[in-house]
């Protein structure tokens, strides 16, 4: 083919700049319309209808990821509430420091963001303790797959660079424990 055939098909490629624009003021109305649903979901079939008039111009979107993650943190804030039965005796018993890595390590087998949020309905602990236990599920939000919920999301997309489509999860934690003591490290001494 010749320069102006390479030029046509790269054209012919390229996403119309009426589409990014709508894509870009689709997001801004999500933004200023976050607390008002029924917007926001005239938004969301409104961006579905466009994904499905132009695939040509966008990656296959992952709704399945997504929905699963929003069910998660659906249920979460629907029967969070419900373990303080629980929780409030744990936590209100440990040091802070304890708490810390108590929350590191638990983010290994559970989302972080379900820790910081079972945290948050306990009243009455202290600052230290609070900053302690989101510092320890950020910090170790890293070491699995489901310890954070958009990283199912993460492997979806990822795992065809992987050996078989698959992720292992021992070299994944292997590979999470440098970062993670970085930042845990960060967290307790800065």
């Amino acid at each position: 083919t010749t320069r102006a055939d390479a030029d046509a098909d790269a054209a012919a490629d390229r996403t119309p700049l009426a589409l990014v624009a709508m894509h870009f003021a689709l997001l801004a109305a999500v933004i200023a319309s976050a607390h008002h649903p029924v917007i926001f979901l005239g938004l969301f079939l409104l961006f579905l209808g466009m994904a499905q008039a132009y695939p040509q111009h966008q990656s296959r979107l992952i709704l399945k990821e997504a929905l699963l993650v929003g069910f998660f943190l659906g249920g979460l804030v629907v029967l969070g509430g419900m373990q303080q039965w629980w929780l409030r005796p744990m936590v209100e018993g440990m040091e802070p420091l304890m708490l810390f890595f108590g929350a590191l390590g638990l983010t290994a087998i559970t989302d972080n963001a379900a820790l910081t949020y079972l945290g948050s309905l306990i009243d009455g602990i202290s600052d230290p303790a609070k900053y302690m236990l989101v510092a320890g599920a950020v910090a170790g939000g890293g070491l699995t797959v489901i310890a954070n919920a958009p990283n199912p999301a993460g492997v979806a997309l990822l795992k065809a660079g992987f050996q078989d489509g698959t992720v292992s999860v021992g070299a994944l934690l292997l590979g999470a424990l440098l970062p993670t003591a970085v930042a845990a490290t960060a967290l307790l001494v800065l």
